[in-house]
């Protein structure tokens, strides 16, 4: 009997720290900014300062600004939050948004071949036209980066079979744009800002996609906007678009973004995994990509850095513009400015660590 109370006891107690913990991940999950993110100090949410300074001071090394969001609420914040960065191929992360847009509402399908979705589909350069390897170009190949393209962002030749290697690709990115204007007929900067960016707080003032600067600027009389490069957005864009793939594309209980589209992102399929990375001069700069890469984002599956979740993902742009997740801590960090100094022969990653490492860091050690 006696031991069947301490049971009782014990059981009662461990229920009740379940329902507490539960019921402080819900209440995170549903603290939105308004007009601006709610703000807090890293002491009031139990946070090691010295750390998220020390990020905060590598990432200033590229100058620029940033800010960083714990359980909804903004702990640090430098440089000024107005100004917009060309945010370079962090474009392709944010762009990707409309894929997960056009599949929830039944436009295509992640195995749709692209010829099917787009009338000119990589018939420039003529030599495209004289190999079968077009026609079996899938627009999960376009988002994987193993569609083929070569890596300016125009109309270029193929590079080798697609879903056969791995090649970092503005063209691919650019063409899965283009399907995606078919799919939705209409100008895919109206798209993304009726369904995504206005429900999230994101003005016009914040977020700025260019006029196609590789393609014609038009596609049937639509504007043909590009997602390899092209989009300039401020922190406070950056961080809401961190913000909402890290409650799962649902904001204040509006489904944005499918769960089915979020979680290709992060880990990659077994096929992209065990993918080869072109390099046909035996250089390659992107390490083990395939296994840390999925749907146009970053990610940490493989355990490239060791310091920081698997689950954790990025969009990553020339000058090193980011948007990072960490659902493991409620994390999103951004970042935007100048490069970050590289060291000679280090790993593609290495350059992240000492931004990534210490937020999260400052997280579990609090």
């Amino acid at each position: 009997m006696q031991q069947q109370k301490i049971f009782h006891r014990t059981f009662l107690k461990t229920a009740s720290l379940l329902l507490l913990f539960f019921s402080a991940v819900a209440v995170s999950a549903e603290n939105f900014p308004d007009k601006n993110w709610e703000t807090a100090t890293p002491r009031e949410l139990g946070l090691n300062e010295r750390l998220l300074f020390q990020a905060r001071d590598y990432a200033l090394t590229g100058a620029g600004s940033g800010c960083v969001i714990v359980r909804g609420k903004q702990v640090l914040a430098w440089g000024n939050s107005e100004t917009l960065y060309d945010l370079k191929s962090s474009s392709k992360s944010i762009g990707v948004t409309l894929l997960g847009i056009a599949l929830k509402d039944g436009l295509v399908d992640w195995d749709d071949l692209a010829v099917k979705r787009h009338p000119n589909f990589a018939a420039i350069p003529e030599k495209n036209r004289d190999s079968d390897w077009v026609s079996k170009i899938t627009l999960r190949m376009l988002a994987n980066q193993t569609a083929g393209f070569d890596k300016p962002g125009g109309s270029l030749s193929l590079l080798f079979e697609p879903g056969t290697m791995w090649s970092y690709s503005d063209g691919g990115p650019n063409w899965l744009a283009e399907c995606l204007t078919f799919a939705f007929q209409r100008d895919l900067n109206e798209v993304i800002f009726e369904r995504a960016l206005t429900p999230i707080g994101i003005t016009r003032r914040d977020f700025i996609w260019r006029k196609n600067a590789y393609r014609s600027e038009t596609i049937n009389g639509v504007p043909n906007r590009e997602f390899g490069s092209g989009i300039s957005a401020n922190m406070r864009a950056m961080s809401r678009i961190g913000y909402l793939y890290l409650n799962n594309g649902i904001w204040h209980g509006k489904t944005i973004l499918p769960e089915s589209f979020l979680n290709e992102i992060r880990p990659p399929l077994l096929e992209l995994k065990t993918t080869p990375v072109f390099s046909p001069d035996g250089k390659n700069d992107f390490g083990t990509a395939p296994q840390h890469y999925s749907a146009l984002w970053w990610n940490n599956a493989d355990g490239t850095i060791s310091e920081i979740p698997r689950n954790a993902f990025w969009a990553w742009g020339l000058h090193d513009s980011l948007i990072f997740v960490a659902p493991e801590y409620d994390l999103v960090a951004v970042r935007a400015g100048e490069s970050w100094k590289r060291m000679p022969n280090a790993n593609h990653y290495d350059v992240l660590k000492p931004f990534f490492t210490p937020l999260v860091s400052a997280l579990r050690e609090k």
